[in-house]
């Protein structure tokens, strides 16, 4: 139990300790980034395994806060923290490892990157809702000055709309918290006491949209979602990798943790239209996705369409979807983390241009074969191809779906088919030249004059990304026995019985 609490722990002392080492030692501050990354991954898949497949909720820590209004720190786990923690420990290590090429302030770069982890871990962990939305903080404000200062295109308007619409919608969820905690009358923050607390219908009526959507700006939700693009691709490589790897996902956490667990029947109520959202997402963002000529912001509205799936899946609120929408988000923020990676560092910091004009005259597959390899698995995967985690869980959401609302589970199917088009597109403009496109090779000797070929720190990220996704995908129960022994704990009792859960 203590390892998974240490996962917090040592993000936090990498980031302090990193902070303060001073800008003449880029080397050093990398290497104590990786380390802190590595140890707290290994902190994450150790504490996991030692836990096994709990049953219930496992108590980590449990002390007063600010005992006047009954707030306690109070970090717990069970199945579904499981998944997401390991998640947060291999992006976070994969991220660092595609960062290696950061050399200006890359002290405060990696503090700020270790302190966003810090908070991701402390969200996944956070069973008191004040606590979790002081870590849900914690881990927003370290992209603006990740955007605003190492960023790329338009990076100061990327960073604030971002920092914007993740105001708004935490401003949402408090005002919704602070409700809660009066209508509640419990005089407590703890999330699993609220659960069993049978709020008022007339209360929940109001206060699941406003608390939901106010987590789901986060998760990409249309029409909220143009934060989204924009900040991936204003963002540096490991910034966009966290982005839609793990930092979306703590707005479908939010939706799954606060809405449904907390507020079952507000779920049952406007179940129909965050499905019908969700959906809209889905087929919208892959057909901006398919006529865009930005091979970054290509990704960037691939991540939303494939957010809509988690969103689609908690919609659907039975035990298939809720399942799916879990594994979605581990597989998405492989699969997404892997795609900016190629994009952004192996790609764009050689070729200085995102332009599918202009890469595909590059011949990129002779002059980058590794990121020719990669990029083609990781469009397999996100294709959602069999032996691919992306199939298990897009599967299982529309399995899910199709329970709850059949109209919605067949337009998500739609979005899938456009899904594979706009991939292949950019798979074929980006790295496989028709014959004789290039026939000087002047675009590959150009390419060459810009940057070395595929670095160690490249090639153990996206293998370790990539091979994460054929694992789950070949064999789900590494995750699957997590997420239903997850559901099953008392804290989902309220949504099982509102539900008709069997």
């Amino acid at each position: 139990m203590m390892a998974l609490t240490l996962t917090l722990w040592i993000s936090l002392a990498g980031a302090v300790v990193t902070a303060v080492l001073g800008r003449e030692r880029p080397s050093v501050a990398r290497v104590l980034a990786l380390v802190s990354a590595m140890l707290g991954a290994g902190a994450a898949i150790f504490g996991a395994w030692q836990l096994g497949t709990p049953t219930g909720l496992v108590t980590l820590v449990r002390v007063p806060w600010i005992p006047a209004l009954g707030i306690e720190f109070h970090l717990a786990a069970d199945g579904v923290s499981l998944v997401l923690l390991v998640l947060t420990g291999i992006a976070a290590v994969a991220g660092i490892l595609f960062s290696w090429n950061v050399e200006d302030r890359a002290n405060e770069f990696f503090a700020l990157y270790l302190m966003l982890i810090a908070g991701v871990y402390g969200v996944f962990m956070s069973f008191d809702l004040f606590q979790f939305f002081a870590f849900y903080e914690l881990a927003i404000v370290p992209k603006y000055f990740l955007i605003a200062i190492w960023g790329s295109t338009r990076r100061e308007y990327g960073a604030m709309k971002l920092a914007l619409y993740s105001f708004i919608g935490s401003a949402m969820v408090l005002v919704g918290m602070i409700a809660m905690y009066v209508v509640a009358g419990l005089g407590s923050f703890d999330m699993v006491r609220l659960s069993s607390a049978s709020l008022p219908n007339g209360f929940q009526v109001w206060a699941f949209p406003l608390m939901t959507v106010g987590f789901a700006i986060l998760a990409g939700l249309w029409p909220f979602h143009t934060w989204a693009p924009t900040g991936h691709v204003a963002a540096p490589t490991a910034a966009s990798m966290l982005l839609a790897g793990v930092v979306m996902k703590l707005g479908a956490y939010g939706v799954l943790r606060v809405g449904l667990m907390l507020m079952p029947d507000g779920a049952k109520l406007w179940g129909p239209a965050l499905a019908a959202l969700a959906v809209i997402g889905i087929v919208y963002a892959a057909l901006v996705a398919l006529v865009q000529q930005d091979f970054k912001f290509v990704i960037g509205y691939s991540s939303v369409s494939h957010m809509g799936f988690v969103l689609l899946g908690l919609a659907a609120a039975n035990p298939r979807g809720v399942a799916g929408a879990i594994l979605q988000m581990f597989s998405h923020g492989v699969i997404a983390g892997l795609l900016f990676g190629v994009v952004g560092r192996m790609v764009y910091d050689r070729t200085h241009t995102r332009e599918l004009t202009i890469l595909e005259g590059l011949s990129l597959a002779r002059a980058l074969p590794f990121a020719a390899v990669i990029f083609t698995l990781a469009s397999m995967a996100s294709m959602g191809l069999p032996g691919f985690s992306g199939f298990v869980a897009e599967l299982q959401v529309l399995l899910g779906a199709w329970q709850s609302f059949p109209v919605a589970a067949l337009a998500g199917g739609v979005g899938v088919v456009i899904s594979v088009a706009f991939t292949l597109r950019v798979l074929q403009r980006a790295f496989l030249v028709a014959p004789g496109m290039v026939a000087d090779g002047g675009g590959l000797t150009a390419l060459d004059e810009h940057a070395g070929p595929i670095t160690w720190a490249e090639k153990v990220g996206a293998l370790l990304l990539l091979g994460t996704s054929l694992a789950v995908g070949v064999y789900p129960r590494l995750l699957m026995d997590w997420i239903d022994a997850g559901l099953q704990t008392p804290g989902f009792e309220a949504l099982r019985t509102t539900m008709g859960w069997p």
